[in-house]
């Protein structure tokens, strides 16, 4: 190996390092793909076998509460899901082709995914540091926040975001979230009705897993709730946490 190319294996290895708070923009040389996305795959196959349930079509599955619609509501009033939401729109905007992110609920999926689904926290993080980056990008080219722009302006700017390495990973990852919600059974949060199913003319397996039985609450992945025994002759209470508060209370354990 030449001179060269140790200098430059070494500025990869350093780059690849660098902790994302450090991280100034999409467009900073010190990123580097975070081992969570690379891993990605085997938790979105979970996923994907999770959508070959059947789908009844006659049959209502609505698994959002109306307390879980209400903070999700609050939410969207400011950053970073007021503009998380304007991202995913403009990413799979209306069409007369086929559902919409709007119409498969895809914030409301990536909400549960925030929320309720054993997300990791770095990855989080990362979805929430991108919004920062591109509403500073935003301004340095527009002097608008991403909302505020035209819908030729919106695609302007992620086409820019998308040539470099950080924002790649994190518009795709996004993209990736769109078609979760497309194709996951309706009590991961998207796909209301199964309209993705129904717009692929799939036809899901059954039965459709319901509350308590995901695949993050299967036997052996990390639960998302937390169950107090009243007492030996009563039922116990489920609380439902937040993956914030979840992971205060879990500190130190590796969620799946």
């Amino acid at each position: 190996m030449s001179q060269i190319q140790k200098a430059s294996a070494k500025r990869t290895k350093k780059r690849l390092d660098k902790p994302l708070s450090q991280v100034l923009s999409f467009f900073d040389k010190s990123y580097g793909t975070p081992k969570w996305l690379q891993q990605k795959v085997s938790r979105r196959s979970v996923l994907k076998s999770a959508a070959g349930a059947t789908m009844v079509a006659a049959m209502p599955m609505r698994s959002w509460s109306a307390n879980m619609q209400s903070k999700l509501e609050g939410a969207l009033k400011t950053d970073p899901w007021k503009t998380l939401d304007a991202v995913l729109v403009h990413l799979l905007p209306e069409s007369p082709t086929g559902p919409s992110a709007k119409e498969l609920q895809a914030t409301q999926y990536l909400y549960n995914v925030v929320f309720q689904q054993p997300t990791e926290q770095a990855e989080i993080d990362f979805i929430y540091k991108g919004v920062g980056w591109l509403n500073g990008f935003s301004h340095s080219q527009l002097q608008k926040d991403f909302i505020a722009l035209t819908f030729d302006e919106k695609e302007n700017i992620l086409s820019a975001i998308s040539k470099s390495t950080a924002g790649e990973n994190w518009l795709s990852n996004l993209v990736g979230y769109l078609f979760e919600a497309m194709l996951s059974p309706p009590i991961y949060g998207g796909n209301p009705n199964g309209i993705g199913w129904q717009w692929l003319e799939h036809q899901a397996g059954f039965p459709l897993p319901q509350a308590g039985y995901r695949y993050y609450e299967l036997p052996g992945q990390q639960p998302i709730t937390l169950s107090q025994k009243v007492s030996s002759n009563q039922q116990s209470t489920t609380q439902v946490v937040s993956h914030q508060q979840y992971v205060r209370k879990q500190s130190g354990t590796r969620k799946a």
